[in-house]
C-alpha cells in the first residue's frame, strides 16, 4: 500500500488573532476553521506566524512578529529562551503565569472530575530564578563545533541546546555550564559522557557523571582538580544505577542534607534520591499540608507515596502515630533513617506497590484519622478506590498533574462522599507549564472536622 504524502506546510507567514492560552502555554488561534497552537503568542495579540506542523484536527506554529503585544508580555530573563526546552513561559509575566496555572487546575477539576473546590487556596510562590536544585543535564560533543554542549534539550527535543548559562538552576550550578564544557572537552572520553545529574542541598552541590568508558589517569586528575576548585561532591556512574559511587572528596559521607527550618526537621538523602527540585516551595508545601491536615496529638496519619519522609517526619512531630508507605525499598530505608535522625519513635514505614490491590497489607489493617497522598503523575486511582476501607476523616492530596488529581477528586467526591474543601497551586516550576497543586477533602457532614 502506498504511503500517503503529508501535505506541505504553507511557506508564507500567516496572520492570526490569539484568543486563548493552552494548558501548556501556547497561544490559541482559529485559522481557516482549524485550531492552531502558536508558540510565543499570548491572548489578545495579533501575530504573524509560520506553520511547523499540521494535521486534520489541529496545527502548530511559531510566532514571528507580534503586532500588539499583550500587557502580560515580558522580556525573557534567559538569553537562550525559545531555543532551550527547559522553560516555556518566560515571555509571560510571573503573576500571569500564576493566574494561568490556577485557571488550568480549576478547569481540570471541573472537566475531568466534575468537582469545584469550596475555597481556592492562595498560591504558593517563591523565587523565579535560581530555584532548581535538581536536574539531569545532557552532555554531547559536537565535532563540527569542536565543543561540548552541557544542558537541556532544545524545545523540539531532538538536540541538546547550545547554552552557556541557565538562570533557573540554583547557584553555583547555574554558573558551571561553561566551565563543565571546558573541562569535558579536554578529557580523553569526551564523546562517552552522555549526562550529568545535579543534586544540591542547602550548602553542597553534587554531580553524578555518567561515563561509558573508563577515565584515564589524566582525566581523573583534571576532574578531581575541578571538583576541588568548585567545591563539588563528585560521583561516577560507569553502568547502571547500582554502579554510582563517590569519587571526591573521599570522606565516606555520601549524603546530602535538607533542612525544613520551620519544622525543625533535617532530612538526609543520596544525590540520586527523589527530592523536590524547589526547596523554597517545598518548605511552604510541607507547612501547608500540615495546616490542611489540622493535626492533633491524638491523630493517626497515613502518608502514601512517602518517599524519604518529606511529609512523614514533620507530621510525626505533631501526631500520635504516622505510617508511611512507598514503592521503593531504598526510599523506605531512607525514611526510617530520617525518623531516627530526628529522634522519632512514633513512625512505621512499609514498602508496597501502591498501584496494586493493597487491601490485605498489614498497614491497611490499621485505623487512621487522616491521610496524605503525594503520588506520581499517574495519580492514585487504584489506591483511592481502596480508601473506603480506612474511612479517613480528612485527606490531603498533593499533585504534580492536575488531570489525574481531577480524576481522583471525582472519585472521592462523586463516589465516596467526600467534599472538596479547598485546592490551590504551588509554583514548584516557575516559567514552565507544570502545575503542582494541593487539595483538601473531608467527609461530607463530618462531625469530627
Amino acid at each position: 500500500m502506498a504511503r500517503r504524502r503529508r501535505k506541505a506546510l504553507p511557506k508564507d507567514p500567516v496572520t492570526a488573532t490569539i484568543t486563548g492560552l493552552s494548558h501548556e502555554g501556547r497561544g490559541i488561534a482559529q485559522v481557516d476553521g482549524k485550531t492552531v497552537f502558536i508558540h510565543n503568542a499570548l491572548p489578545g495579540e495579533e501575530v504573524s506566524f509560520k506553520y511547523t506542523f499540521s494535521k486534520s484536527s489541529h496545527a502548530e506554529g511559531e510566532a514571528l512578529e507580534i503586532t500588539n503585544p499583550s500587557p502580560d508580555r515580558v522580556s525573557p530573563p534567559c538569553q537562550h529562551y525559545g531555543m532551550c526546552g527547559g522553560c516555556s513561559l518566560q515571555h509571560l509575566a510571573h503573576p500571569a503565569q500564576i493566574d494561568h496555572k490556577q485557571k488550568t487546575l480549576l478547569e481540570h477539576l471541573q472537566h475531568f472530575g466534575n468537582v469545584v473546590p469550596q475555597t481556592i487556596l492562595p498560591p504558593l510562590t517563591g523565587p523565579t530564578q535560581n530555584y532548581r536544585h535538581k536536574a539531569r543535564l545532557g552532555v554531547r560533543y559536537v565535532g563540527k563545533k569542536d565543543k561540548v554542549l552541557v544542558g537541556f534539550r532544545e524545545r523540539n527535543g531532538r538536540y541538546l541546546a547550545d547554552i552557556d548559562s541557565c538562570p533557573i538552576l540554583a547557584k553555583p550550578m547555574a554558573d558551571l555550564i561553561t566551565p563543565l564544557s571546558e573541562l569535558i572537552i579536554g578529557l580523553s572520553i569526551k564523546e562517552q559522557l552522555p549526562q550529568i545529574e545535579v543534586a544540591m542541598d542547602d550548602s553542597e552541590t553534587a554531580l553524578i557523571m555518567r561515563h561509558l568508558e573508563p577515565f584515564s589517569d589524566e582525566d581523573l586528575t583534571a576532574i578531581t582538580a575541578f571538583a576541588e576548585q568548585h567545591h563539588l561532591q563528585l560521583y561516577f556512574q560507569p553502568g547502571g544505577p547500582k554502579t554510582i559511587h563517590k569519587h571526591y572528596p573521599a570522606d565516606g559521607n555520601e549524603r546530602l542534607s535538607l533542612n525544613l527550618a520551620s519544622e525543625n526537621v533535617t532530612l538526609q538523602f543520596y544525590p540520586t534520591d527523589f527530592t523536590q527540585v524547589n526547596t523554597d516551595i517545598n518548605q511552604q508545601m510541607v507547612a501547608r499540608a500540615i495546616e490542611l491536615l489540622a493535626l492533633s496529638p491524638e491523630d493517626r496519619v497515613l502518608d502514601l507515596f512517602c518517599g524519604l519522609g518529606n511529609f512523614s517526619i514533620p507530621i510525626a512531630k505533631r501526631a500520635k502515630h504516622v505510617v508511611g508507605v512507598e514503592g521503593e525499598t531504598a526510599m523506605v530505608e531512607r525514611a526510617q533513617e530520617n525518623a531516627r535522625l530526628n529522634k522519632l519513635n512514633n513512625t512505621l514505614f512499609y514498602a508496597a506497590n501502591l498501584a496494586e490491590d493493597c487491601l490485605s497489607h498489614p498497614w491497611m489493617q490499621l485505623s487512621y484519622d487522616k491521610v496524605l497522598i503525594d503520588p506520581p503523575r499517574s495519580g492514585a486511582e487504584v489506591l483511592i478506590r481502596q480508601l473506603p476501607k480506612l474511612n479517613p476523616n480528612r485527606i490531603v492530596y498533593v499533585s504534580c498533574n492536575p488531570a489525574t488529581l481531577a480524576r481522583d477528586a471525582g472519585i472521592l467526591v462523586n463516589e465516596q462522599g467526600y467534599q472538596l474543601v479547598s485546592a490551590g497551586i504551588m509554583d514548584m516550576f516557575p516559567h514552565t507549564s507544570h502545575v503542582e497543586s494541593i487539595a483538601l477533602f473531608t467527609r461530607a457532614h463530618n462531625g469530627k472536622d
